[in-house]
């Protein structure tokens, strides 16, 4: 498979492919890309035997944290904020030759799992160096990004009521710097937000500036809310309200905003998301891995709140997969509900490629792939693994069986950045062995 932007009438991007398109799958497809966007879906005009794989959107990761894929497993079993302060420390050392390396190899794992969006919550960090190290490593791996820059206006170092006093910086200092890091962007495949630790961590009078900020600009705004109780209990203790309400009552909830978690969010707190258009990011792995628990997705989609998939950081996943954070979203809520006709390949794909998208500022996704949408597309080939075969059914194979082995073709806004489930921008043996030189 070659790239191309010329027009539909020459030769197709991808050839007599089976495409997931309108909520079904279409055999012998030829797919047209141009000036970076599926210019059209034609029939081929001499089909094979058996097509040359099956093409489905790219995954959009609502929600990770690019720097800990030098960290996995760490702090294992341990509770969420004793795992906090271990990360922490880690994040204070953080020089840019290791978050360059860290966000490289982040990228590399989720293109090679399907991945073409990846939303990224970087921590406040008071160095520029650092945060062009990680937009250098999008950029030489040309994956699509919305780029969280960290943001706290309230000192802790606990992290109970409030944020790591070493990472910090005045509130000014940081919105200069997101402007700063918007300019640098503009002609990357990546945009801007601002990305808030949790509803501890910014003050009353912190919260009217970024919102003001955030809706002059445009640009989304990531927190993480009701990971687990705490939340809800150093906020009654503060503010003496919840943590929801907390948010809520300084006027922190709008339809940019996305709640990352959620995990012990209640049915008042359903409908006060649902209300001001607040999205979700569901990050099923990393809750296990921490023992948060389950959030209560079913029913967030009942309320019609939107819902994406996150896969979270490698210090608490301690992947990049979203395949496998794919099956298991889908798993863990069957087993809660005891019910097995829940997530089915449909509703999960469009949870997992464009559930929370308009949150972020991103083109909508549903039923597939579609005409007019940016060309970020996953080609599948199922004989890349003895293990997925017989193909009943696509749809249910790549929900029950999918990994990365599978995965054969990446592109992002109309180049393929994975090919013959290798990158086409980086070396990766070469990256490996840097990889292994780190202490």
């Amino acid at each position: 498979m070659t790239p191309s932007d010329a027009p539909a009438s020459h030769s197709p991007s991808f050839s007599d492919v089976t495409v997931f398109s309108g909520g079904a799958w279409h055999t012998h497809q030829d797919v047209h890309i141009a000036g970076g966007v599926v210019a059209s879906i034609t029939d081929t005009p001499a089909p094979a035997d058996s097509g040359n794989g099956f093409l489905i959107p790219g995954f959009v990761n609502t929600h990770t944290h690019l720097q800990q894929s030098l960290m996995r497993g760490i702090a294992e079993c341990t509770p969420l904020l004793e795992w906090l302060l271990a990360v922490g420390e880690e994040s204070v050392a953080i020089t840019p030759e290791r978050a360059y390396l860290a966000a490289v190899s982040a990228c590399l794992e989720s293109l090679r799992s399907g991945t073409t969006t990846v939303v990224e919550h970087m921590w406040p960090h008071p160095s520029d160096e650092v945060h062009g190290a990680v937009i250098q490593a999008l950029r030489d791996t040309g994956i699509r990004a919305v780029l969280g820059r960290g943001v706290a206006d309230r000192a802790d170092a606990s992290r109970k009521w409030g944020f790591e006093p070493r990472l910090m910086q005045p509130l000014g200092d940081v919105l200069e710097h997101v402007d700063h890091l918007r300019a640098q962007v503009k002609d990357a495949p990546i945009t801007l937000a601002l990305a808030v630790p949790n509803p501890r961590s910014v003050t009353e009078t912190g919260m009217i500036t970024l919102r003001e900020f955030a809706q002059a600009r445009d640009l989304p705004v990531s927190i993480h809310l009701l990971e687990t109780p705490t939340d809800d209990r150093m906020c009654l203790e503060h503010a003496g309200v919840g943590a929801v309400e907390y948010l809520d009552s300084n006027g922190f909830l709008w339809d940019r905003v996305l709640a990352v978690h959620c995990v012990e969010l209640d049915d008042i707190g359903q409908g006060i998301l649902a209300d001001r258009g607040v999205a979700v990011s569901h990050n099923p792995l990393s809750n296990m891995r921490l023992g948060s628990g389950i959030a209560p997705i079913p029913a967030m989609l009942d309320r019609g709140l939107a819902v994406g998939l996150g896969v979270d950081g490698a210090a608490s996943n301690d992947t990049q997969d979203m395949l496998e954070t794919f099956r298991i979203a889908s798993y863990v809520q069957r087993a809660v509900h005891k019910r097995a006709d829940l997530l089915g390949f449909g509703e999960m794909l469009d949870i997992a490629c464009g559930g929370a998208n308009v949150a972020l500022g991103l083109p909508a996704v549903v039923g597939g792939v579609s005409v007019g949408r940016p060309a970020d597309l996953t080609l599948i080939r199922f004989d890349r693994d003895y293990a997925t075969l017989p193909v009943r059914d696509p749809g249910a194979s790549l929900l029950t069986t999918g990994s990365r082995s599978i995965v054969d073709t990446v592109m992002v806004d109309g180049q393929i950045v994975v090919e013959d489930g290798r990158s086409t921008r980086v070396d990766e043996a070469e990256f490996t062995k840097e990889l292994l030189a780190l202490r």
